[in-house]
């Protein structure tokens, strides 16, 4: 593992001492939230702060009293799991007024506080941002009515507030996704997928109404990831006569003999007169239809998502570099990285998106930093020939694999190609096992598991003439690989096979698809979120079978190759002790000191341990060792268990994101592929011999980027099979933290203020083909 320049800061230079910090989550609850509480009470206590619960939102902060007390580390045990919020959360109309600041303020500076963490949507965000700016005249206004000292002022001069966005309906500018938004996204797929069987049983019409009053998020990308057939949301009201278009899809779909036709639309779903589109108008349209009316159990559900522990951290570490002249920020998540903006600077534009509605002006609604058009707008491209373009799936199965396949399938027809299905990778072209498939073909495939292409780990290099015969034979001009490490090997081979075989002069494209997500190029992978939601999830409840009885630590084996993320991300997702990696060496007196520091825990109130490990951390400490090694070392204190996951985390439906990720990033792939084909189509044939006509597309940061894969050779240490250097080393201190280990913590990507980009689409919204 690399060490760290000296350019680098490190958080044991941020000291909390003689701070004291506020948490308080306020409005609607959203899974998450307690997630977030969690990381914000640890971290504050880690860095030598006192924390404070604000129990009841605002309201509790005015009440004061036993609402607001004091937190230590066992408080927020176990609460990692747990969906909504467990300080509470109400709706305040006495701290709207000045009055009720007044007593808030009080009773923050009875005890101190200065920082708070304030979770929740725009309103609440507001309110804390007004409270800061009138802090100073609150503070005169108590010294003038004698309720505390004059020198209180200047102890207590200024108030610090750093905001978490926790709504499910992703409804705030400046941030990608915000706290619960994930969790929800899992409900209404579960939904989706239980009434799919009944409703293929009685070939009906099933209307589903989702969250989102002012966006759209929640219904588009719902709409995306179970493969509805219509969509409403209140960013983009139909056309008038859309009900008319609708029946007519719906009555076509039924005439191609699809037996399962799904719309879903928003609560504050409305046409272009501003008037509501209920369920019951939609029902009356389409006939013998029912409805399903999601609504509240969105909220009912567990917490699947890392990010609100790192958002946590990040509060923390933003409230000790503040000063006076900082202006209140926002933690807000763009791609894999969590970042500060300012507050009121997303209040703004989240209300300017909400006017334009308002005011019909639907064009400019998307163009905000609104995620629901933003992520999810590609460009249609018209083309001149008909080109043929093979898809094929290569390496180990992950899920989100069929969905990627079906939106490279339907954008690719919609851009006037022929597509080819390959079966069985590269193993099943040299067989020529290659058939045309058609838009009705992939139906249904988004919420598959697996690869129903077929997929093996077979390279091409020794089956390059054969392999070049079928490409001849099909006249396949473009080739779209999905798939793992052994999918990016296979573009190297074909790359350099290049010279010797005019066939291969092709636009070939890789979309990144493995649970271990070792894939150079790319910061996450295709199947990698579903097997993270398959890990905590198994951890969660293998904790919760340990209620009630005496001390136990779980030993647990994740998959991953030599790639500890798996292992990492799903340490620091289920509040793990400790992961074994191989990218981070350990030896003897790192498990013996791991076995103590969970024995003085565990002599605490702490009940239950967690450790993971993944499959190739070492080839010496297995599984079995560090088993046998925690039983007997635990001895008298805690007992231990052990389980290996194994395919299960390669198993199961795929999750939200999986889906739309898969979706996205195909339709992408193709959108590149049919650019790469007009650029190199000269008299009469299609030929590409550069380093930028193969390429992987991965996500890098913040964007999805392609990258020529001859580049990303130096980027790789071929021989474990991973990138050389990965983004999310740099999370395994949190986890650390989190669990009460000393450590250091590198904070060089902290602490810049960044200010909201506003995004004007300038590309047609093609996700209506998909």
């Amino acid at each position: 593992m690399a060490q760290p320049d000296s350019k680098k800061i490190f958080f044991e230079n941020l000291s909390g001492a003689g701070k004291a910090i506020a948490v308080l989550t306020s409005g609607g609850d959203a899974q998450g939230m307690n997630a977030a509480v969690r990381a914000v009470v640890r971290m504050g206590l880690y860095v030598g702060a006192k924390v404070y619960f604000i129990h009841e939102g605002y309201q509790g902060m005015v009440d004061g009293g036993e609402n607001i007390r004091e937190a230590t580390w066992e408080s927020v045990s176990s609460m990692l799991q747990v969906g909504g919020t467990v300080i509470g959360s109400a709706r305040c109309k006495e701290f709207r007024t000045h009055e009720g600041r007044l007593k808030a303020a009080l009773n923050l500076v009875q005890r101190g506080i200065t920082n708070l963490c304030v979770i929740g949507g725009d309103g609440s965000l507001t309110g804390a941002n007004l409270f800061r700016e009138e802090w100073s005249g609150l503070l005169t206004e108590l010294v003038e009515q004698g309720s505390i000292e004059a020198d209180a002022v200047q102890k207590y001069s200024a108030l610090h507030i750093v905001g978490m966005v926790g709504s499910i309906d992703n409804d705030f500018c400046g941030t990608d996704m915000t706290i619960g938004t994930d969790s929800a996204l899992h409900r209404i797929i579960e939904v989706v997928d239980a009434i799919m069987t009944t409703a293929q049983s009685h070939q009906r019409t099933f209307v589903l109404e989702v969250m989102g009053r002012h966006c759209g998020y929640l219904a588009l990308v719902s709409a995306l990831a179970c493969g509805a057939d219509w969509v409403l949301i209140p960013e983009m009201p139909p056309e008038d006569g859309w009900e008319d278009k609708m029946c007519q899809k719906l009555s076509a779909n039924r005439a191609g003999m699809k037996r399962l036709n799904i719309i879903i639309v928003a609560e504050g779903a409305i046409d272009q007169n501003n008037k509501p589109i209920t369920t019951d108008y939609i029902k009356n349209c389409t006939g013998e239809t029912n409805v399903v009316l999601i609504a509240r159990l969105m909220r009912c559900n567990l917490c699947l998502f890392t990010q609100a522990s790192r958002m946590g951290v990040e509060a923390v570490l933003a409230l000790l570099e503040t000063t006076a002249n900082t202006p209140a920020c926002v933690v807000s998540l763009c791609g894999n990285q969590s970042v500060r903006l300012p507050l009121m600077e997303c209040v703004q534009m989240t209300q300017e998106v909400q006017k334009a509605m308002d005011e019909k002006r639907f064009e400019e609604a998307p163009a905000g930093t609104n995620p629901t058009h933003r992520n999810h707008q590609i460009k249609t491209i018209s083309l001149m020939s008909n080109f043929n373009v093979a898809v094929l799936n290569v390496g180990a199965p992950a899920a989100g694999m069929n969905a990627a396949v079906r939106s490279a399938v339907r954008v690719g027809i919609s851009e006037g190609h022929k597509m080819f299905a390959v079966n069985d990778g590269f193993e099943g072209f040299c067989k020529g096992q290659i058939k045309e498939i058609k838009w009705a073909d992939v139906g249904g495939w988004t919420g598959q598991g697996g690869s129903l292409l077929g997929t093996k780990r077979t390279l091409p290099a020794k089956h390059v003439d054969k392999i070049a015969d079928q490409m001849r034979k099909h006249n396949i001009n473009a080739l779209l690989v999905i798939g793992g490490f052994e999918a990016f090997l296979s573009l190297l081979e074909l790359l350099t096979a290049r010279g010797k075989y005019d066939e291969l002069c092709v636009p070939m494209v890789m979309v990144p698809a493995t649970v271990s997500n070792n894939v150079p190029g790319s910061d996450l992978s295709i199947g990698a979120d579903t097997a993270l939601n398959a890990i905590t999830t198994t951890c969660d409840r293998i904790k919760q079978s340990a209620s009630g009885t005496k001390r136990r630590v779980f030993i647990i084996e994740t998959m991953g190759g030599y790639c500890g993320y798996l292992a990492s991300v799903g340490g620091l997702a289920a509040g793990a002790d400790a992961a074994y990696i191989y990218e981070e060496p350990f030896d003897i007196r790192d498990l013996q000191a791991n076995v103590e520091h969970l024995t003085e825990k565990m002599k605490t109130s702490i009940q239950r341990g967690l450790v993971l490990r993944n499959e190739n951390s070492n080839e010496n400490y297995t599984t079995d060792f560090i088993y046998q090694l925690y039983t007997e070392e635990g001895k008298g204190v805690f007992d231990c268990r052990k389980n290996v996951l194994g395919h299960m985390q390669q198993g199961g439906a795929p999750s939200p994101f999986d889906r739309n990720f898969g979706t996205k990033i195909s339709a992408k792939a193709m959108q590149w592929i049919s650019k790469k084909l007009v650029e190199t189509f000269r008299q009469g044939r299609v030929f590409a011999n550069t380093e930028d006509s193969c390429c992987l597309l991965g996500m890098r940061r913040r964007a999805l980027v392609f990258q020529p894969v001859v580049q990303l050779k130096d980027e790789t240490d071929f021989v474990h099979r991973i990138p050389k250097e990965q983004w999310w080393l740099k999370l395994r201190p949190l986890m650390k933290i989190l669990a009460k280990y000393k450590t250091s913590y590198d904070v060089s990507d902290s602490g810049q203020l960044e200010h909201v980009m506003r995004n004007r689409p300038k590309e047609l919204d093609a996700s209506v083909a998909m």
